[in-house]
């Protein structure tokens, strides 16, 4: 676990200064030198995603595309577990003591309340963007579909049966 929020740290520490930086390093060595003279000041920076298509996200309304089967919620655990379990916990309650010393107030995903009113799309737009302090998952770690099967995996702490259910149907049709 330490190992884990070590990495976490390490992610922030590594993009910080061009996620809060406000502008592209390589559009700032453009401006004229005059312009670098007197900067603006760095707005502050927008920690709520505000996904859209075109910024790479999905419509937050869009339904989980995927089937999962036993080798793509395997690889949707191994994402989780080493990305996720840290602060929302290996059981899905949101209870870890990371979480806790932040001071965070997660959901508890083995509810089926939790998550009943929020889309798969939204799922798939904060796990792949992140929100406020919770860094999205790297498109080069994880692609669509992968998220895309975090997200069942997510859910799939409210109702382990049907889950299971759909892993053995989708195993008979091999």
């Amino acid at each position: 676990m330490v190992k884990s929020v070590l990495l976490v740290l390490a992610g922030i520490v590594v993009l910080s200064p061009v996620a809060f930086s406000g502008s592209n390093p390589q559009a700032a060595s453009a401006q004229p030198a005059a312009a670098a003279q007197t900067p603006a000041p760095a707005p502050l920076p927008n920690m709520t995603p505000t996904p859209t298509p075109a910024a790479g996200g999905v419509s937050a309304e869009m339904k989980n595309p995927v089937k999962p089967t036993v080798a793509s919620q395997a690889k949707a655990k191994e994402i989780y577990t080493i990305d996720c379990a840290m602060c929302h916990g290996a059981d899905g309650k949101g209870k870890t003591d990371l979480a806790t010393s932040m001071g965070f107030t997660l959901p508890d995903f083995t509810d089926a309340k939790s998550l009943a009113a929020v889309p798969d799309g939204e799922l798939f737009n904060l796990i792949r963007n992140g929100k406020d302090k919770m860094p999205g998952e790297d498109r080069a770690r994880a692609n669509d579909d992968v998220v895309w099967n975090v997200v069942l995996f997510v859910r799939a702490f409210s109702n382990p049966e049907a889950m299971a259910q759909a892993l053995k149907t989708a195993a008979s049709k091999k």
